[in-house]
């Protein structure tokens, strides 16, 4: 008896052993199918941290772009959005992840350019294509092919903030107040430098250096010294928060002269922290709402509009083209290999997206041009357009 019941209890352990190794067997079998029905696109953005706004921007077109074509080579394209942070490491972590667990086959990314460089070489590594939508440092994309973007970068956007002072406010000598810890910040006031100096003719032109650290607060000794020196113009280019509380510092000291910086500045916050000392600030972005320049830029204004009930900024714009550049690229390469995509993402000539006919030179940078917007009456007024 004792040994019939031993063999029964060894069948039956035999058995539900069995049922074990096919039920892990059959998860596996559904993950890999249900895969091969979705194409996964990675996000990894600002959600959170200091440069928060601007990522939640421009996941606001991110998202949209794939509300409005959510399908591609008869697949349901999937966004997996991890937040960055606002911190370099976080954003590599991110983009590790989105690689290894989340399996993308490309990858959208970041606002902030030295979140975008902390993860170029993981991703050119990995050989899994990487399109930012506003990082404008020309590190982002250089020597790594497997990084591209949607924006014109710093040479071209320093180079028109420096032609604004020079001939629209006759400015002679300028002052730069810069944030060390950002890298856009840096390269930014370096090409300002450089093209104020050759506009100006002189190489003393340029007064004063100061610096600050994000998450400053008090800039009184860096105005104390940019007030001394006596600019006609001043070329801050920082985040949105810092700027916005240096410019309202320098109105309270009685500095009065322009106050120029870079296309950070388009975010709500610098508004409502600046209120009425960044009125007549002056600053470069990648689009405007008051100036469609492509049909595809009417379509997108109304279907912003419509869904968030406000009118589109440049960053929303910018991440609806970085995911249709995408797509378009996976449809050309007919594949859904990260490496056959890489290829089509290059080859990328004259398409049109909102913010303008999208062209990708030898480096992955857009050929594009650039927008200059003023804060009047507590509003981002459109100023002119500067073609490169």
């Amino acid at each position: 008896m004792c040994k019939k019941l031993g063999l029964l209890f060894l069948m039956l352990a035999l058995v539900a052993g069995s049922l074990v190794g096919c039920g892990k067997s059959t998860d596996t079998g559904g993950d890999s199918g249900d895969s091969s029905d979705v194409i996964k696109i990675g996000v990894f953005e600002p959600m959170t941290g200091a440069n928060a706004a601007g990522g939640e921007m421009t996941v606001e077109g991110i998202k949209l772009a794939n509300e409005t074509k959510g399908e591609v080579l008869g697949k349901k394209v999937e966004l997996v959005i991890v937040d960055n942070k606002s911190d370099k490491v976080e954003a590599a972590n991110a983009v590790s992840r989105l690689i290894e667990k989340d399996k993308v086959v490309a990858i959208i990314g970041s606002y902030g350019s030295s979140l975008s460089m902390a993860a170029g070489d993981i991703v050119k590594k990995a050989e899994v294509p990487a399109v930012g939508c506003s990082p404008t440092n020309p590190l982002v994309t250089l020597n790594n092919d497997y990084y591209f973007r949607v924006c014109f970068i710093d040479p071209f956007q320093g180079t028109v903030m420096a032609k604004y002072a020079v001939n629209e406010l006759g400015a002679k000598t300028a002052a730069i107040i810069q944030d060390v810890t950002q890298d856009y910040s840096i390269g930014l006031s370096k090409y300002f430098i450089d093209a104020f100096k050759e506009l100006t003719g002189d190489e003393d032109s340029i007064v004063e250096i100061s610096s600050y650290n994000t998450g400053d607060q008090d800039f009184s000794a860096q105005l104390t010294n940019v007030k001394g020196k006596n600019p006609d113009v001043i070329f801050a280019p920082g985040n949105y928060g810092e700027s916005a509380l240096l410019i309202r510092q320098a109105r309270d000291l009685g500095i009065d002269v322009p106050i120029l910086g870079g296309d950070t500045w388009e975010s709500p916050e610098f508004l409502t922290i600046g209120g009425d000392a960044v009125e007549g600030a002056v600053f470069s972005t990648h689009f405007t709402a008051e100036s469609p320049v492509t049909d595809v830029s009417d379509v997108f204004l109304k279907q912003y509009k419509e869904k968030f009930n406000k009118d589109a900024n440049a960053f929303a714009a910018l991440g609806y083209d970085a995911y249709m550049v995408i797509l378009d690229a996976i449809e050309r390469a007919n594949s859904t290999d990260p490496k056959i995509i890489r290829d089509k993402i290059a080859e990328t000539e004259n398409f049109v997206g909102a913010t303008g006919n999208i062209t990708l030179d030898e480096n992955g940078d857009a050929v594009k041009s650039a927008v200059i917007n003023k804060v009047e009456n507590g509003k981002f007024v459109y100023l002119t357009t500067v073609e490169p």
